[in-house]
């Protein structure tokens, strides 16, 4: 015989796997008064023992083979019928049947087995060398619901194959998440930080002009390429798994430091825009401050990116009906309204006037941070004018991991 190929091996796997095989294998011979039962996967090409019950040393064990086109089983493949005969030598279609006389069986019973989408799989059967009474209502229902129950567990067992495959595919994802997170935190960052030390060094010194505009280009590509492995480290973090984690402190004065800096950093950068910054804080704000500086920092580098130089880009923070607000408006082309539907989405990417593209992780990140502290990011854009408003309460006890 040919071996098995590793579907059909599979396949009988999965019958000896349903625990309740051998019971109901069992009690059909108890209720029939058959002693031969057993269910066998039926391809275009073989019979196969999945799992049997045998008081007649008919010989088939689990893996064990019959020739096909010897078996019943082989024409009920064929026209999905199910087979009953009670006494062979009265019955007038199985009396000169080769199938009997070949395995010397007077009574059969052969149920088909049908996957949940329709495929067969094979067929539930008992024989025995005696006649028997099978050809009643209590044994087709029996019957009926066996098979019903065996598909019912294949589909299970394939469902939990699927699923373990997922799984192990979450956990290989999970690998790959870590590596990409480590070569964000490690082999980018440090190079990046030294850059920009050394940019802020040189700026330190007496340069001539022109050095003063290549040192100062150095440093606004240093502060977008941190904003951009920023972002992307978090969207790493929260789409993979790990998630937007914030330390809450109520602490006004190290937040407005840290606002403060990134002010600095970004008009440093940009000689030809004018930001008006306002900070009017009368009450005391529960959040993680350097997130919130993340968000500056994306809003405010949007803003400056898309904004028009010819007019201040104008910013203020501030505290009121117990909220704490961070706006940032700037004049310049009004957003389109397709565009506006998924501005915060991940990699909404987007293009300046001056050609400038990004990945469009800026603002999903920033909208994240605010869903972590319990808040909202919305926009508003004019022909006149585009602000967008960050807004989270200034008690944040019951933040939220995003």
């Amino acid at each position: 015989m040919n071996e098995l190929s590793p579907e059909t091996k599979s396949d009988v796997q999965k019958v000896m796997q349903i625990d309740a095989v051998p019971s109901i294998l069992n009690i059909i011979c108890r209720i029939t008064g058959m002693r031969f039962s057993a269910v066998a996967r039926v391809t275009d090409e073989k019979w196969i023992t999945c799992m049997s019950y045998d008081e007649i040393n008919f010989g088939l064990k689990s893996y064990d083979e019959l020739v096909l086109e010897t078996t019943i089983c082989n024409e009920i493949r064929q026209h999905y019928n199910p087979v009953i005969i009670e006494n062979v030598s009265e019955n007038q279609q199985f009396c000169n049947h080769h199938t009997p006389a070949q395995y010397g069986f007077l009574s059969y019973i052969s149920y088909p087995i049908f996957r949940k989408d329709g495929r067969f799989f094979g067929t539930l059967c008992a024989i025995d060398p005696e006649p028997a009474k099978l050809d009643n209502k209590e044994i087709r229902d029996l019957f009926e619901l066996y098979t019903q129950l065996i598909a019912f567990h294949l589909d299970k067992i394939e469902e939990i194959e699927t699923l373990n495959t997922s799984l192990q595919q979450e956990r290989d994802t999970a690998k790959l998440r870590d590596i990409f997170i480590a070569i964000l935190g490690h082999d980018l960052r440090n190079p990046l930080t030294t850059t920009k030390m050394c940019a802020e060094l040189l700026l330190s010194e007496d340069l001539p002009d022109t050095a003063v505009e290549i040192v100062q280009t150095m440093m606004s590509s240093s502060y977008r390429m941190e904003d951009l492995v920023n972002n992307l480290l978090d969207f790493a973090k929260g789409h993979l798994g790990e998630g937007i984690k914030l330390e809450i402190s109520e602490d006004n004065d190290a937040l407005i430091k840290s606002i403060k800096h990134v002010y600095k950093e970004i008009q440093i950068t940009t000689e030809k825009h004018v930001i008006d910054l306002q900070i009017d804080l009368s009450e005391t704000i529960a959040c993680d401050h350097s997130r919130i500086a993340q968000v500056f920092s994306n809003l405010l580098g949007n803003a400056v990116k898309h904004g028009s130089t010819t007019n201040t880009i104008k910013v203020e923070l501030k505290t009121e009906q117990s909220q704490f607000q961070i706006e940032i408006s700037n004049s310049g082309k009004k957003i389109a309204d397709e565009i506006l539907k998924g501005i915060f989405k991940p990699f909404a990417a987007s293009t300046s006037e001056n050609g400038q593209g990004s990945l469009g992780l800026g603002l999903y990140i920033s909208s994240e941070i605010a869903k972590a502290h319990n808040g909202k990011l919305f926009v508003k854009s004019s022909d006149s004018e585009t602000l967008f408003t960050f807004s989270i309460p200034l008690t944040n006890n019951e933040h939220q991991e995003i």
